[in-house]
């Protein structure tokens, strides 16, 4: 996936009081977070419409998106900015999903949000998949137990391969599957759209949605 580079997008970024610097050692979220409330993960976060809602919608929990990119990180930054009603239940970190063990306890983490994560469609690249056997295992070592993961594609070859590795993971257990959440009167209750989701709903791509739970 191409990214269009932002001129300045480092500078906007680290003067942002909401982004983290943990490449820098800042990562005691006891601290970044003080109220004790349940912390929750989105893994990629795009343009930031997800997680500033889903901040905005539940104030009893605290949030982190991370992005490998700062130029994807800059665009939620602005959003953020922009937003008269800004959460500040949310954090926002420039970090590797695979890497998460490094940025996060074990067992610390209330709920992960893996949203149209990279497809990489060539056999090949399997192992980049963040439904890999790898990735669920780093996942799952940073979950609470009965803490949940759910993803959310508009790629079925992704959610078909995705939905074979929860099913043999021992550490999950799956709760629920649709391949059109938008007509699943149970799965869309509630659910928050990212961009990419409002963009392939428009053009009558079914969405795949899985909930898998820590056991």
């Amino acid at each position: 996936m191409r990214i269009r580079h932002i001129a300045g997008s480092d500078e906007e970024v680290a003067a942002c009081p909401i982004v983290v610097d943990a490449e820098g050692g800042e990562r005691d979220w006891d601290k970044i977070f003080p109220d004790n409330k349940p912390l929750r993960l989105e893994i990629g976060v795009g343009k930031g419409q997800f997680i500033i809602e889903m901040a905005k919608r539940h104030p009893e929990a605290d949030f982190v998106g991370i992005d490998l990119f700062t130029d994807v990180l800059c665009r939620s930054v602005r959003k953020w900015m922009r937003d008269e009603n800004a959460p500040d239940n949310m954090r926002l970190v420039i970090w590797d999903a695979a890497l998460v063990g490094e940025l996060f306890k074990p067992g610390s983490i209330d709920k992960i949000y893996l949203n149209f994560p990279d497809p990489w469609p060539k056999p090949r690249h399997q192992k980049r998949r963040l439904t890999s056997p790898t990735f669920l295992h780093t996942f799952a070592s940073v979950l609470k137990p009965q803490g949940q993961l759910e993803f959310k594609t508009d790629n079925q070859e992704l959610f078909t391969y995705s939905l074979e590795q929860f099913e043999t993971a021992s550490a999950f257990r799956i709760d629920a599957v649709t391949r059109d959440l938008h007509a699943d009167s149970i799965l869309s209750e509630g659910n928050v759209q990212t961009e990419y989701e409002q963009k392939f709903s428009e053009q009558g791509v079914p969405i795949c949605k899985l909930v898998a739970t820590r056991i």
